[in-house]
């Protein structure tokens, strides 16, 4: 599509922010990323990503975003050691979930290419998209730079830039831009904007889950482990649980975190046996023998946050939110990379009727994807006496049909590809309800296998 502005700024060069900068090159003349860290020149952890220390999913429909938006990223991906799970095997994958073990044998009842899983880190993952943004030629990513305000015209009706900083904030300069987009993370810059221009603060909605993680990388021995990934969610009762993820070329996570601020050891022995009452024992066989590569890393995640902008009533133009500035999980259900490629694309879409009103219609836009979300992960973290947030009629009713449908998915293939699908954000929610799914619940369980 043809140009509908001269320049478009990116706060922020972390994943949302550069699925952003992507999708504005396609309708601005010039793009510029502003990131505070001197970014690495391959795939390396830096400053202001510290949860990349940590597991990391690239749900189904992420992936499939990311490579329409970059063709040949999942290959090179496969291509630099990330493991791919696209043969359908479910003993490849071990999830417990509220006390309920996914199906484990039997090939799952999809197509198994079109719902495929990607394994790599989110340093190489995040390293492959920046090289990709960074050869667009009308993208320009600029490191080591800070951003010190945002510019307004004298009404405070619209974001006429930013004014930023280099990083020993000597020297600073103004970029004009028709549309700045702030994907800084929590602790974004808009909300403070808003409340000095006179627009208020969005309404913002809270679960408290209080969640801590500790995670040391290994380095396997080469074909220890047979699954992919072991996910050991916590139960009522035991607020703790456990990650084991394989990464590229035989590195791999081991994490293990708690609800309701409780602290986890950070010490390798101590860690095992903090999870090892409730692991299967051939699991801390791979990690036993496996090879610590540095020391643990301790991330704390005190609530799921959602600003709802897209419920206010006044919004300055030329401005915009994505990521985890608009809406941050519970890390435990790995949503946040593939809601922040969902806003990519509503953006796309919503810049293609041009910049009247983009603000109200992008921020609409976004709502349904980052709604259902929402309702995945704090419908389950709500189960959780620990967690403090609203408990309403509706999510007491989600909580058994859940308690329901992860029973049935212990042994029944059909619907634990249907539960595959939703939970990886292919499919609504309302899939679950067909009549063809519905009947399976309904059944006996010595029935289902």
């Amino acid at each position: 599509m043809g140009a509908v502005g001269r320049q478009a700024v990116v706060l922020g060069g972390s994943v949302g922010g550069l699925l952003a900068a992507r999708v504005l090159a396609d309708s601005f003349a010039r793009v510029t990323v502003i990131e505070r860290d001197v970014l690495p020149d391959g795939a390396a952890t830096r400053r202001g990503a510290p949860q990349a220390h940590h597991p990391h999913a690239l749900l189904t429909k992420g992936a499939h975003i990311l490579d329409r938006l970059f063709p040949g990223l999942l290959s090179a991906l496969v291509d630099h050691g990330a493991p791919v799970w696209d043969d359908g095997d479910w003993s490849k994958l071990y999830m417990s979930i509220a006390g309920h073990v996914m199906l484990r044998h039997g090939l799952a009842a999809f197509d198994h290419n079109q719902m495929a899983m990607y394994f790599p880190s989110r340093p190489l993952l995040e390293a492959a998209i920046r090289r990709r943004v960074e050869a667009v030629d009308n993208v320009d990513i600029r490191d080591g730079t800070d951003v010190a305000e945002l510019t307004v015209t004298a009404d405070r009706r619209r974001v006429t830039g930013v004014t930023v900083t280099d990083g020993d904030g000597t020297a600073s300069q103004d970029l004009e831009a028709d549309l700045v987009v702030d994907a800084m993370g929590r602790s974004a810059h808009t909300p403070a904007l808003l409340d000095r221009l006179g627009y208020g603060r969005p309404d913002e909605l809270h679960v408290k889950s209080r969640i801590c993680y500790v995670s040391q990388p290994l380095q396997l021995k080469h074909n220890s482990l047979h699954e992919m990934i072991v996910n050991i969610h916590p139960v009522p009762g035991r607020p703790t649980g456990m990650f084991l993820t394989i990464n590229e070329n035989d590195t791999a996570i081991f994490t293990v975190f708690s609800i309701g601020g409780n602290e986890p050891p950070t010490d390798l022995k101590a860690m095992i046996d903090y999870a090892e009452k409730y692991t299967p024992a051939e699991f801390f066989n791979a990690v036993r023998a496996a090879e610590p590569i540095g020391n643990p890393h301790r991330y704390r995640i005190p609530s799921s946050q959602w600003r709802r902008y897209d419920k206010m009533r006044r919004f300055p133009a030329g401005l915009l939110v994505s990521g985890d500035a608009i809406c941050s999980f519970n890390p435990i259900y790995g949503q946040g990379m593939t809601v922040s490629a969902l806003e990519a694309v509503a953006l796309q879409d919503c810049l293609h009727k041009g910049l009247d009103n983009l603000a109200q219609r992008y921020f609409r836009s976004t709502a349904k994807p980052i709604s259902t979300a929402w309702q995945l992960a704090t419908t389950s973290d709500l189960n959780f006496p620990e967690t403090e947030g609203a408990r309403t009629a509706v999510t007491r009713i989600g909580a058994k049909l859940t308690e329901r449908l992860l029973t049935v998915c212990e042994t029944d293939p059909v619907v634990a590809a249907q539960f595959f699908k939703v939970s990886g954000l292919i499919d609504s929610p309302t899939g679950l309800l067909r009549p063809s799914i519905v009947r399976r619940l309904a059944l006996p369980k010595w029935r289902h296998s």
